[in-house]
């Protein structure tokens, strides 16, 4: 195809027109596709040569197919054309229209504005028609409302009267009359009616009263109860209808049963004086249940059933109880036996089948399900105040006077069998003072007396068994005994708290004692205050020690921990060996001056020395018999031990020395007969002969009998094997007593010492030589590495 060709193809834009893509981007886009299709398709039919001569058939037919559809866009643009003429006529008679309209508007508003100051003339005109319509309605209601005054007057004197159904009846009437006329006269207030007001409060008044003394009422006057309840609930019903409701008797009613109950039993502002809350939980302890049980019987069916008045009487007695506890707490320190009450009470009788859990109670009155009367805070601060108090507080007037009068019947009752003290604790009588006490003042008071009677002219008393015995163990342990015991019937946290201060106090208890013996033993051996009867009263207090430790087990509640009692146990067998070693001190006065004079010649040749020491032994360790076993067993094991003790540092002193084989053999034979001789002593006053020291003599005797000084080297480490605490410096020393020994084999024999095997621990093997003590011994005779050296 030619250009000439494709220039006639191309539409002209008329002059003066701009392309239409310069405004229209996708027009001209549009444009260009369109050319672009054009050419293609005329590119793909006049392609041929043969094809150019129909070129004037396909123009002719795109001449027809442009007429047709400039045809068409004609007709589709006469259309348009044809319905804007229509519309703009049909403008031009709206036009016309509402030029009309407003016209007619602007005549009637000059019309409005007319009868507008018209209307005003007439103002008075209604002013007066209100009035005569209102003076009609008061001379038709003036002879009821002239009854008025004195209808409130009759009202309020049927209200005096207590007639408050009536009363109400009448306040409705005159209510409904002041509605009348507030409606007829179109909200006007009369002054006749000003007295409902205060009319309505002095009925509300009197229903609040007679409910809030619902109890009495119930038992003395129910019609009255009756007519107040149903009074407050006919209000109810009617006020409920109006908006807002000016008064609201139902919930008044019931605010005021709540109330006067509270009042009742709690309204006194005074709390209960010191020791006088038991009486008064004693009489909450009647009267509640009384209370409910009223309630259930004469007030429940005098009120609608909605009222629950079993459930609000048990709900309104316990937050009323609660809170004067609260205020109870809250006010001046309780005393040990106040605070206990009050736990006992709060935790076990309060909601105890004899209260509140009573079986003939309903299921109504249950208040388990309420806030209790003891919060966790306050059960820990009575629980603190009541182990305080009885543990330290004060002597008040007349406690000492007390303590002189009960002090004997304590002593006879701790004198009683198991079953009759017990008695005697659980029932009122003359020891209740001495429960209530603390605990601190008790325990010193009984260590006081203890110890004022060891100073006495006569030996200690005596039980049926013949042993020595005071009533002081029994009194301690009742004390405490008795303490845990009550607390038990509280709580266990409680019974926890004092078993510890039992236990704290115990332990002082026995330091306290330990201390007193310590001065009792200073003063008589000072010859301050000599003691008639000093070792009888030390045994005694053995004995004591031994009741102690027997039965403390008993303080141990069920559930406490298993090492609470060491402490005590241990402060206990501190008192034992503490009482021991006094005892034996007085044995040790009595023997040392006769322990002096061993070993010497007169010694070896008589056995009066020993003897002597035998019969003091016996006559002393005679008073063991009055200690119980295993007491009396331990002091003789232990006053064996110390006489052999003096009698091997009599050995170690040097004071003799064999001159030849003749005196050794008199020393061993000597040292044999003292053993068997010590043996037989002790074995009469019943020490068993397996727990006795005497045969370590038997063992020097073969040291110091040994012929020949060559084997001392083995005897010596025998020695060591029976006795391991055996030192050179007691070797040296009996070597010494030989008085044959040459350095050379001295040397030989502590070698041996150190050289022989090492004796085999025994945990049964009692310390002997150690507390032997021995002459430090010449340098020349230690070994270079001996201690000694």
């Amino acid at each position: 195809m030619d250009s000439a060709t494709k220039d006639e193809m191309q539409p002209s834009l008329p002059p003066g027109s701009s392309c239409p893509g310069s405004e229209w981007p996708e027009q001209e886009r549009a444009e260009q596709l369109a050319r672009g299709a054009a050419l293609k398709w005329a590119s793909g039919v006049f392609y041929r040569p043969e094809q150019l001569a129909r070129l004037g058939q396909y123009r002719s037919r795109e001449v027809q197919r442009t007429c047709s559809l400039e045809a068409r866009i004609k007709s589709v643009v006469q259309s348009y054309l044809d319905g804007v003429k229509t519309g703009v006529w049909q403008l031009a008679q709206a036009f016309e229209a509402v030029q009309g309209a407003r016209e007619a508007l602007g005549q009637a508003h000059g019309l409005l504005q007319g009868m507008a100051e018209t209307t005003q003339t007439l103002k008075p005109l209604r002013e007066q028609v209100a009035q005569h319509k209102q003076l009609r309605v008061l001379s038709q209601l003036l002879p009821r409302l002239w009854a008025v005054p004195a209808a409130v007057a009759h009202t309020q004197t049927l209200i005096d009267g207590h007639r408050l159904l009536e009363a109400y009846a009448c306040l409705r009437e005159l209510e409904h009359l002041q509605e009348e006329t507030w409606a007829s006269l179109e909200g006007l207030e009369l002054p006749v009616f000003e007295g409902l007001g205060p009319l309505a409060e002095a009925l509300g008044r009197a229903v609040e009263a007679a409910a809030g003394a619902a109890g009495q009422l119930a038992r003395e006057d129910p019609a009255l109860l009756v007519a107040a309840v149903r009074v407050a609930e006919v209000d109810a019903g009617y006020m409920a209808s109006l908006e807002p409701a000016p008064r609201d008797w139902g919930q008044r009613c019931l605010q005021a049963l709540q109330e006067g109950l509270e009042r009742t039993h709690f309204g006194t502002p005074l709390l209960p004086e010191p020791g006088a809350l038991a009486e008064w939980l004693e009489a909450l302890r009647v009267a509640l249940p009384a209370e409910l049980a009223i309630a259930e019987a004469l007030v429940a069916p005098c009120c609608p059933p909605h009222y629950k008045v079993v459930q609000l009487w048990a709900h309104t007695l316990h937050s009323g109880l609660r809170r004067f506890l609260q205020q109870l707490l809250e006010g001046p320190g309780l005393g040990a036996a106040d605070a206990f009450t009050l736990l006992h009470w709060a935790l076990h009788v309060y909601l105890g089948p004899e209260m509140m859990g009573s079986l003939e109670l309903g299921p109504e009155a249950d208040v388990s399900q309420l806030e209790p009367l003891l919060t966790l805070e306050n059960i820990e601060q009575l629980e603190v105040t009541f182990v305080t108090q009885i543990q330290v507080s004060s002597w008040g007037p007349g406690t000492e006077k007390l303590c002189h009068q009960l002090w004997a019947c304590i002593c006879r009752v701790a004198c009683l069998p198991i079953s009759s003290r017990i008695s005697a604790l659980l029932h009122p009588g003359p020891l209740r003072p001495f429960l209530q006490a603390n605990v601190t003042q008790w325990l010193q008071r009984a260590l006081d007396g203890e110890v004022a009677e060891w100073n006495r002219e006569q030996e200690p008393g005596t039980d049926s068994s013949g042993f020595y015995h005071s009533p002081m163990p029994a009194i301690v342990l009742q004390i405490l005994e008795e303490n845990i015991r009550v607390t038990s019937l509280v709580s266990e946290s409680l019974q926890q708290r004092v078993h510890g201060m039992a236990l704290s106090e115990l332990g002082i208890f026995l330091r306290s004692f330990s201390d007193a013996l310590i001065r009792f033993s200073r003063d008589h051996t000072s010859g301050e205050a000599t003691a008639p009867h000093y070792v009888p009263y030390l045994l005694a207090t053995l004995n004591h020690q031994s009741a102690l430790s027997s039965s403390v087990s008993g303080l141990q509640p069920d559930g406490a921990a298993s090492g609470a009692l060491a402490p005590v146990e241990i402060a206990l067998d501190e008192l034992q060996r503490r009482i021991c070693r006094l005892v034996l001190e007085a044995l040790l006065a009595e023997l040392q001056p006769l322990f002096a004079a061993l070993p010497s010649r007169r010694w070896l040749s008589s056995p009066e020395l020993l003897d002597d020491v035998c019969e003091r032994t016996a006559r002393f360790c005679q008073e063991f018999r009055r200690v119980r076993n295993p007491a009396a067993q331990l002091l003789l094991a232990e006053a064996e031990r110390m006489v052999v003790l003096q009698y091997l540092s009599a050995l170690m002193q040097g004071r003799l020395v064999c001159r030849g084989a003749h005196e050794r053999t008199q020393v061993a034979e000597r040292l044999q007969h003292d053993a068997a001789q010590l043996r037989e002593l002790f074995l009469g006053l019943g020490l068993e002969e397996s727990v006795q020291c005497a045969p370590v003599l038997l063992a020097l005797r073969d040291l110091l009998n040994l012929s020949d000084p060559m084997l001392l080297g083995l005897e010596v480490a025998g020695l060591r094997q029976k006795f391991p605490d055996v030192s050179e410096d007691h070797i040296s020393a009996l070597l010494d007593l030989r008085g044959d020994v040459s350095r050379e084999q001295r040397l030989a024999a502590l070698s041996s010492l150190q050289a022989g095997p090492q004796p085999s621990p025994s945990a049964g093997r009692r310390a002997l030589f150690s507390l032997v003590p021995a002459p430090t011994p010449a340098l020349s005779s230690c070994l270079p590495s001996g201690p000694c050296a």
